[in-house]
């Protein structure tokens, strides 16, 4: 599992009757693969695997790895009610050919960290497969501190990575300093991913990619690569729209983004809905504006077809 590069945390599409649309996941994973990124992360938060049953999570999954053959490698996100649930989630993704696993925290039941850690551990024990711990305090109300992060990387060998959303850049540097190199640190807030990568981060769970991959990619390695006057032009360009990103309509307004850049349907599942009124007009612009206004350092994905 290579935890470098730009790793989109794919949304689900669903068809007409809401159903998910595996034709379109599968040309979708392919399409991001083919534009650059290193692996594709499914049933996320961006997955809306909340709204997931346990058997659409796996026919997820399978149908990606199919999809890729190899080219590159899938993670699953693990999210349950119960640490049981999690278990047995991060085992079928190991047999249907996952390669790594995002772990996050408990739903609903926030927890201590001799509880969190509990959890955590019992999934990284449940497969050999390499894991990700996914922080996100702002969404999940679970906050695990660089000195827990450095204690589970001591104690659990295929403990690989983190995914780092506490919105605060100083957490990569704060675990390199009690660590080191020992864990693949990746931002997962769309608009830090350059304050991120000055830190020392490795690699970017990105969300407007799903959309914007090529011009995801060439921002993430012209950050990377310290070219800074490029990388800023870039950034700049692509700021509005990744700022959608870390705002609680994230989904809605991805998928939106998406729809208008003619990669598939804004479709939501409940108890999300569409975005209507003033929220759709804007976003709307936002994306006219960015297709307008597309700087010269960036080059373009390519075209999508199905």
């Amino acid at each position: 599992m290579n935890w470098t590069g730009v790793l989109p945390a794919m949304t689900t599409a669903f068809d007409e009757d809401y159903n998910v649309d595996h034709a379109f996941v599968a040309r979708h994973a392919q399409w991001l693969v083919e534009n650059g990124c290193t692996g594709i992360i499914c049933l996320g938060s961006l997955g809306e695997a909340p709204t997931l049953r346990f058997e659409e999570k796996i026919d997820i999954l399978t149908t990606v790895v199919a999809a890729l053959d190899g080219k590159a490698p899938v993670v699953a996100a693990i999210s349950a009610l119960s640490t049981a649930e999690a278990v047995e989630l991060a085992q079928a993704a190991q047999t249907v050919g996952c390669s790594g696993l995002m772990i996050l925290p408990p739903y609903v039941y926030k927890g201590d960290w001799r509880e969190n850690k509990a959890h955590v551990a019992a999934i990284l024990q449940a497969t050999p497969l390499a894991g990700m711990l996914y922080n996100n305090p702002v969404s999940y109300g679970v906050d695990y501190l660089p000195e827990q992060i450095a204690e589970l990387a001591l104690e659990f060998p295929n403990f690989a990575a983190v995914k780092e959303s506490s919105t605060d850049v100083r957490r990569v540097t704060a675990i390199r300093a009690l660590i080191g190199d020992r864990l693949a640190l990746l931002v997962g807030v769309d608009d830090a991913i350059v304050e991120g990568i000055a830190a020392g981060a490795v690699g970017w769970v990105a969300g407007l990619v799903n959309a914007f991959p090529r011009e995801s990619v060439d921002l993430f390695k012209l950050a990377r690569s310290g070219k800074a006057e490029e990388a800023f032009a870039l950034y700049r360009w692509f700021l509005p729209l990744l700022r959608m990103d870390t705002v609680p309509k994230f989904i809605q307004l991805i998928k939106q983004v998406q729809q208008e850049a003619g990669i598939g349907s804004a479709r939501v599942r409940a108890p999300r809905l569409e975005l209507v009124g003033e929220e759709l007009a804007a976003t709307r612009a936002a994306v006219q504006f960015a297709q307008a206004h597309r700087p010269s350092v960036a080059v373009a994905s390519t075209p999508f077809t199905l």
